[in-house]
């Protein structure tokens, strides 16, 4: 995978310089609109435009299995998974909601759903039938690992070619969860007990249960923890090394990343420690409602956009925080200047 080696973008400077200088002639106290004006000055140095816009927008839901499922991490059984990827293609779900009301273009790619699917919707790069259980083996072998994160590169440059502003990664598969908090707690040297949340819903007994797995999960691979791409191997899933792949190589294309929630910002994390300059092109939609999200976020050094206790997965939250990025644009584009307006101000 050549692209692997090539180099991230870097933002525009005199892109951010023009669209500060334009930020401080709007007809507003400089610094009145907080994040929004962070928001769209960051984006005008991402897209090399004093106006930006993400009217575009591109998601691409991938779906896999875990392995470590058998140990009983979910409060819903594995096939929920290739239940819900028909819940995609046939429409029905949060996310097909979300797309649609934003004019979004939405696929699903299967990259090893258990069971396989056959559907003329659905997108398949498979790196397997689910990955092994990582309790008791690797996640998954070098070969899958290169399949899945070359899965979520494509569909970066799907996005790419059809000239999206805008790329969001959403994800499927019972028990992810427990993969993703196993990763953060060797990436971050997290406590587990820190770092595990309900996931789809367990009670207090499963949560114990879960954060005994994770320390299994741990212990069998602690002497991995150096290197980044071999967490994800190991530890992780097909769709959070699609993730990874995607926003790799969206940042190395020049195209912005909004970051969904707990399993997207592993994701993410991953890809952060691959190429450090990656965290330029995210952006972080939401603060996750599982509690390990708290130390991913203060690795990546930002503030997630929203707070409204999510923890569906799917892109969701990412595509809720999509108008705010819009509202943003609106304003620092359209926003008379003093000048404009024959207000006096600071000029």
């Amino acid at each position: 995978m050549e692209w692997l080696k090539t180099p991230v973008k870097a933002p525009n400077v005199a892109a951010i310089a023009a669209a500060h200088l334009r930020q401080s002639q709007l007809t507003k106290p400089p610094g009145a609109l907080g994040e929004l004006e962070a928001v769209a000055i960051r984006l005008a140095g991402l897209q090399g435009s004093e106006q930006p816009a993400v009217d575009k927008v591109h998601i691409s839901v991938f779906a896999a299995d875990h392995g470590v499922a058998e140990e009983g991490v979910s409060a819903f059984p594995q096939a929920v998974t290739v239940q819900m990827v028909h819940n995609f293609l046939n429409g029905g779900a949060a996310i097909n909601v979300l797309a649609r009301a934003l004019g979004a273009t939405l696929e699903i790619v299967d990259v090893g759903v258990k069971t396989p699917i056959t559907h003329p919707k659905l997108i398949s790069q498979r790196s397997g039938n689910g990955t092994a259980n990582s309790a008791l083996d690797a996640a998954m072998t070098s070969a899958q690992l290169n399949l899945a994160l070359q899965a979520g590169a494509d569909a970066a440059e799907r996005a790419h070619a059809s000239n999206a502003e805008l790329f969001i990664g959403g994800e499927m598969g019972i028990a992810n969860t427990t993969a993703a908090t196993a990763m953060y707690c060797a990436l971050l040297d997290v406590a587990i007990l820190d770092a595990t949340g309900s996931g789809t819903g367990l009670d207090h007994a499963g949560i114990e249960h879960k954060v005994n797995v994770i320390r299994r999960i741990l212990n069998q691979h602690r002497s991995h923890f150096d290197e980044p791409l071999e967490v994800l191997r190991r530890l992780g899933g097909f769709e959070i090394a699609a993730l990874t792949g995607a926003y790799l190589r969206a940042a190395k294309l020049g195209l912005p990343v909004l970051v969904d929630g707990f399993i997207s910002t592993a994701a993410a994390l991953i890809a952060s420690k691959v190429q450090p300059s990656v965290a330029d092109w995210l952006f972080l939609s939401h603060t996750s409602a599982e509690p390990g999200h708290f130390f991913a976020v203060a690795a990546l050094k930002q503030r997630p956009l929203l707070d409204l206790n999510l923890r569906l997965g799917e892109g969701s939250g990412a595509a809720v925080a999509v108008p705010l990025l819009r509202l943003a644009c609106a304003l620092h584009n359209q926003m008379a200047t003093f000048a404009e307006a024959a207000v006096a101000g600071k000029l």
